[in-house]
């Protein structure tokens, strides 16, 4: 609950010219793009913003015979994700699945009215299902899972869907992200640090280990809330990268946000 309430106050700060909503309301005007989200049950978040902003490909690992990157946003909701890393990398042809029906719709809208629609497939699929027929390999998986495991429900069935990961646990998302990632492909998730280490735990019969972690915090007296991690299909002990980052939203006073906030994410957010 002192999560999702500190997330609705940081996006409550967003500069008023361009945040024309709140969680729960109907949009969110990014830079280059507005997110429309009345019929959506998850809202624009400070976990996807981080994620899309942080995500990373490396352009020199790619190959010859496919020069442009591919990428995929599993459980792409109202296409946050899709919407940014087609903003950060013009070259990339980037597939999005989304299980929920009102949500793919959105997210049609969404993607129909940004400057990148041209190269952003939406599919209402579930992962499972997709990865199971798809043959195509991407550099860049890109996911904000649900995160909650046998936890109390809603009476709201979408809301659960989006945060219990019934429909999508995550050694399902493992097994597809290792058969569908290119040889140095990487797949990015958003997790609480303790479901984020378990699913590191769980990568590794995959064939998945990490190449890179950034750890949140709100401010710098508060625990890590929120741990980034990339995984790769090269073991830790050969990756370059391999370092723990550390993020503050705000400092200690909370008087203003850290630089390396506003840094990360100022290509996204009007305010900064």
């Amino acid at each position: 609950m002192e999560v999702e309430i500190f997330q609705t106050y940081l996006l409550g700060l967003t500069d008023p010219a361009g945040f024309c909503n709140s969680m729960g309301k109907d949009f969110f005007r990014f830079k280059q793009f507005t997110v429309r989200q009345d019929g959506a049950t998850m809202k624009v978040g400070v976990d996807s913003v981080l994620l899309g902003a942080w995500a990373c490909v490396d352009h020199s690992s790619l190959l010859t015979l496919h020069p442009s990157l591919r990428i995929l946003d599993v459980g792409a909701g109202t296409g946050l994700l899709a919407l940014m890393t087609a903003q950060r990398y013009p070259d990339a042809a980037i597939d999005a699945v989304e299980i929920d029906s009102e949500a793919y719709r959105q997210a049609i809208e969404n993607v129909a009215d940004s400057p990148w629609h041209s190269r952003i497939r939406l599919i209402c699929d579930d992962f499972i299902n997709y990865a199971g027929h798809c043959p195509m390999r991407y550099d860049l998986i890109i996911s904000n899972p649900p995160y909650f495991t046998a936890s109390l429900k809603s009476a709201d069935t979408k809301r659960n869907i989006a945060r219990h990961n019934d429909s999508l646990p995550h050694r399902s998302l493992l097994s597809g992200a290792a058969k569908l990632l290119a040889s140095a492909g990487v797949l990015a998730i958003v997790l609480p640090p303790a479901g984020a280490l378990t699913f590191i735990d769980k990568a590794a019969a995959f064939g998945l280990f990490v190449k890179r972690m950034l750890h949140v915090q709100s401010i710098p007296s508060k625990p890590v809330y929120r741990m980034l991690v990339e995984l790769s299909k090269t073991p830790l002990i050969f990756c370059e990268m391999g370092a723990k980052e550390r993020l503050c939203i705000e400092k200690a006073d909370r008087s203003d946000y850290t630089e390396e906030y506003k840094q990360l994410t100022k290509e996204f957010y009007l305010k900064f």
